[in-house]
């Protein structure tokens, strides 16, 4: 499972930081745009806030940071993902946690993960789509890209 995990984050790790440098390249201002991205990396450090015990307050879920902002978050949190994956042995556990409004819950933390960068894909998504509706170009994060460029299979 560790070996899945640490797959997974990298290649979230990549496709995070793939739409950062695309939306930096560009000098992207657009407040949607903004929003989702800060959405992801917000919802990144909450989880991980939550399954290591740390509060999440930090991190409100929907306030729009700027792209400098978003680029050293984006670029910390992912870093931090990457290193968690490395060093658990197992994510096979339940954790009790509340929500953003204050509900309580209970879920493993192995979904939570899987949801974690299926959520990052989700508005990864949603921005390619914006990018593309505001004139700019949208950047390739798709899963089998990554696995392409890591294996050295990927033809530009």
């Amino acid at each position: 499972m560790k070996k899945y995990f640490l797959k997974l984050y990298q290649y979230n790790q990549w496709a995070n930081k793939r739409v950062m440098d695309c939306l930096v390249r560009q000098n992207v201002d657009d407040e949607k745009i903004l929003v989702l991205m800060s959405h992801v990396v917000s919802a990144l450090f909450i989880w991980l806030c939550r399954i290591t015990g740390e509060s999440p307050e930090p991190y409100p879920l929907w306030k729009q940071y700027s792209l400098e902002e978003l680029t050293k978050m984006s670029d910390e949190i992912t870093q931090r993902w990457v290193k968690f994956v490395e060093g658990e042995e197992s994510f096979d556990r339940v954790l009790v946690y509340h929500n953003y409004v204050g509900d309580p819950y209970k879920n493993n933390v192995e979904q939570i993960m899987i949801h974690l960068v299926n959520h990052s894909s989700y508005h990864r998504g949603q921005v390619a789509l914006l990018l593309r509706e505001k004139g700019f170009e949208p950047i390739n994060t798709d899963f089998i890209t990554y696995d392409r460029v890591i294996t050295g299979q990927w033809k530009d």
